[in-house]
Formats: structure tokens, sequence, C-alpha cells
């Protein structure tokens, strides 16, 4: 009986808990649940989501490549030291006096009238562990073909919609690539070159979604999207979105673009006059929404990328994507 009664206790206890656990603050006569706090902070937990995966997944990089040294060492009967002379720092190379020239001249700004001779030791430096650095990963993935090593480890993964935005590519294909962007950034006008890049590469994989975020610093992003959305009714969008990126952005500039693309030039002004920016705040609100605080924002099958990352961060994240859907990589 008095077992019955403790646990009754227990569960009322509980119950009470965990309605006081769904309410995060009370004002008054109002409460702020916990839900809605979440809701109200979510763009920053996914950023620190994120970064808690980011930093779980360099540190298993990094005992990941122990592992496979110390069991390459072992079969070699030589200590992980020996190994990586002989494979990483023996194979890496020296530097060339071309590339070091090349580094001198590519920072000359910074070096304020240093000579090249001043320099030279610390450029050398620098390449050398640069070279190393690539023959490591080289190697460490030369490792991974002969001891099978599996990953486990999931990436945070965000819904994202396309927002009824023009699509490129296959509407079936295995890959969704969505990107917040902003006409004016130099960020997004140097990652354009690598999205090219990346579309080119898995041709038939990808689906490109392009959605509009426009600083509030940056004047001219919002007329520059207006006059590329005004581009979707005559069917040219994609070619208009991609003429932005390296035009000097200006009214003169958008009506000089619509003439080249062969758009009735009459209908097109009547379009830009309405200044219709719906679309445009519906994207910057399911930007903020899923995390985005900067521009270019990538969602490769929901998983983020922020900023002009390299072709290799972008082939790193959807080759896994396809290797779990089955299909080859490129």
């Amino acid at each position: 009986m008095r077992f019955i009664l403790v646990t009754i206790l227990a569960l009322a206890t509980a119950g009470v808990a965990s309605a006081a656990d769904d309410v995060a603050a009370t004002v008054g006569s109002a409460t702020i649940s916990r839900a809605d706090l979440e809701k109200h902070v979510k763009p920053r937990l996914i950023e620190i989501d994120n970064e808690r995966f980011e930093a779980l997944k360099e540190g298993l990089d990094e005992m990941v490549a122990d592992e496979l040294l110390k069991q390459e060492a072992a079969a070699r009967k030589i200590t992980p030291e020996q190994l990586e002379q002989q494979e990483i720092t023996a194979k890496a190379g020296d530097p060339t006096d071309a590339e070091i020239q090349q580094v001198y001249d590519a920072n000359k700004a910074q070096l304020q009238g240093q000579t090249l001779d001043a320099v030279k030791p610390r450029i050398v430096e620098f390449l050398k562990e640069q070279k190393a650095g690539a023959r490591k990963a080289q190697y460490i993935d030369e490792l991974k073909a002969k001891y099978k090593t599996v990953v486990n480890l999931k990436a945070p993964v965000i819904e994202v919609g396309t927002g009824g935005r023009p699509e490129k590519g296959p509407k079936d294909a295995p890959i969704t690539m969505i990107v917040f962007s902003d006409y004016e950034c130099p960020f997004c006008r140097r990652a354009e070159g690598t999205v090219e890049q990346v579309l080119k590469t898995y041709e038939g994989k990808i689906k490109y979604v392009f959605r509009d975020y426009p600083l509030p610093f940056h004047q001219k992003a919002r007329p520059a999207a207006v006059a590329a959305n005004c581009a979707i009714p005559q069917g040219k969008y994609w070619e208009f979105n991609q003429k932005l990126f390296t035009a000097d952005l200006g009214p003169e500039s958008y009506k000089k673009i619509a003439t080249e693309l062969g758009l009735d030039v009459k209908k097109f002004d009547e379009c830009v006059a309405k200044n219709d920016q719906k679309s445009i705040e519906q994207d910057i609100a399911d930007g903020g929404a899923v995390g985005v605080n900067g521009t270019p924002a990538f969602f490769i099958n929901g998983r983020m990328l922020s900023g002009a990352q390299p072709a290799e961060a972008f082939k790193e994240i959807i080759d896994q994507e396809l290797s779990q859907a089955g299909q080859k990589k490129s």
C-alpha cells in the first residue's frame, strides 16, 4: 500500500515538474513557453549544432588518422613516427623556386617592401607544411581503402524548403542544393564560379535552387533581386541571375541584360516598376528561420555549408550524400 502511494506521489511530482519545464518564464500574467523560446533562438541553436558537429568531426578525423597510422606502422613493424617520415615528410617534397616566388608575389602588399631573401625561410616553411598536409590527407585516404573505415557520425540536417523558387536540374535528383544569396555580396560573387563547377561535375544529380537573401547594408541587392525575378515569367531567370553576378548593379544594367537576353523589355520594365518583393521577404524569413545570418549560405540535402567554400567542401558532402543514396560518386 505504501509502495503504491509513493508511486502515485512520484508520478504527480513528475507531472508538475514537466509542466514547469514547459514554462521558461512568467512575466506578470503572461508566460513564455519553452517551445516559444526555442523558436525564438532557433537560428542560434542551429548554428551551435553545426559548430558542435564540426568540432566532433575534426576530432574524429584526427583520431581516425592516428589509428590508421598506428595499424599500418604495426603491420610494417615500425613506429607511427617513422611511418610519417617515410610516407608523408619524405614524399611531400620541397617547394620549388617557382612556388616560392608565386607566394612572395601574391603577398607583396602585406610584406611591406621586404625582399624575397628576407622572407624566403618563412615562405619555405609555410609551403612545406602545406605540402605535408596535402600528402597526409592523400595518404590517409589510401589507408582508409586498405583498412576498411566506416564513419557513423551524422551531420545535423535542417529542413529547408525551396519556397517555390525556380529550380535547375532534375526534380527527382538525389541532391538538392539550396543557396541563400545576395547579388551585391562579394563572397557570393566569388562562390558563383565554384557553384558552376559543382553543378557541372554532378550534372544530372543535383537540383539547384537560388533564394534571395539581400543583406540590409547592400542597397543594390534588393533591386537586383527584383529584376532577376522579373525574368521568371519570360523563362530567362537563370541567365539573368548569372549575368547579375558579373554586372555593375543598377537600373541601366538590368535593362541592358534584359535586352541582351531577348526579353520583352516593356513587360520587364512594367514588372520592375511594380517592385513586388513578396518572394524576397519570404526567402529572408525562411532563411532566418533555418539559421542563415550571412551570405552565401548553402544547404545540401539539409546540411549547412556557410560562406564561399572551395569545391572540395561541396564535394565531400555531396559524395557522402550520394554514397548514402547508393549512387556513384563523381
